[in-house]
């Protein structure tokens, strides 16, 4: 039986059934869909807010709306209406993230919302340690460093802190994702914090790489093909379409499931297996860095 999704989780399942039902519905032209400013005729949503709702990244507040629409899309089956209320009435309820989601930029809240239930993540960074493998005292060293620059309080960086550290149990839970990491060695060689942090941080990595569901490998300098920047392609099981996460420059985050810049992403990944490190090399390269600090 698969696992009881997150609240985003029922946000996304629940905009991608609407939108379905709204490409599907044989009410446009030409026996088409229809557009969402036909759709949210008669409703008290604008297209914006529709727009949001088919990306997850809002629930109707006024469930008669979801009906009106329903009704609109020819949905007369009285379990499919009740199921999909429910899923909107679950998705609005509060989650482990709320306490959080000041502190996060823009687009943050639903990739993290989606990381928590991911099957299987491929993550890639080229400057600093991807934060699922972060230690505690490596994080706050990132935060530290960002704090004169961010203008960031001391609470902010611990309530940040925290949440890294939270974010990590999708590693230990009982069916936990699995992880396929690649990071440039420039992550590895640029000092945080000092010479004790990154040894914890070295040795932490070796732990998580002995595990069967993580996979991490080095990308040395000056070998084959390398994306210049970081990225996270999530697969969220057989319901739901896998998405892609990159940082922008303003500090906010950017997500898609267009299977074209999925798979785009996914030949960046592939690329970079084949230049890094084998896995196995990993620990081996970690001591010897070690042993150069």
């Amino acid at each position: 039986m698969a696992a009881k999704r997150g609240r985003t989780g029922q946000r996304l399942e629940l905009g991608l059934q609407l939108r379905q039902l709204r490409d599907n519905c044989g009410l446009g032209e030409r026996g088409g869909g229809l557009t969402r400013k036909q759709a949210i005729q008669g409703t008290k949503l604008s297209e914006a807010a529709l727009l949001r709702i088919e990306t997850g990244a809002l629930n109707f507040r006024n469930v008669g709306d979801l009906r009106k629409l329903l009704d609109r899309y020819g949905v007369t089956d009285e379990g499919v209406i009740e199921s999909l209320i429910n899923l909107n009435r679950e998705s609005a309820t509060q989650d482990w993230l709320t306490q959080y989601r000041g502190l996060m930029p823009s687009g943050m809240p639903g990739f993290v919302g989606l990381e928590s239930e991911a099957r299987r993540m491929r993550v890639y960074h080229p400057t600093v340690v991807h934060g699922l493998l972060q230690t505690e005292r490596y994080a706050r060293g990132i935060f530290d460093v960002q704090k004169p620059v961010e203008e960031t309080t001391s609470e902010f960086i611990r309530n940040g802190v925290e949440l890294r550290m939270a974010r990590q149990e999708a590693l230990t839970r009982d069916t936990p994702v699995r992880l396929h990491a690649i990071l440039g060695e420039a992550a590895l060689r640029h000092i945080v914090g000092d010479a004790d942090v990154m040894r914890e941080q070295f040795g932490k990595l070796t732990k998580w790489a002995a595990r069967d569901h993580i996979t991490i490998q080095v990308l040395p300098f000056g070998r084959g093909y390398r994306s210049t920047n970081d990225f996270a392609i999530l697969y969220l099981g057989d319901r739901l379409p896998p998405r892609v996460q990159t940082d922008t420059a303003w500090g906010a985050v950017s997500t898609s499931d267009k299977p074209r810049e999925v798979d785009r992403f996914a030949r960046r990944f592939d690329a970079m297996v084949a230049s890094a490190l084998p896995p196995e090399e990993t620990p081996e390269f970690l001591r010897r860095l070690e042993r150069e600090l």
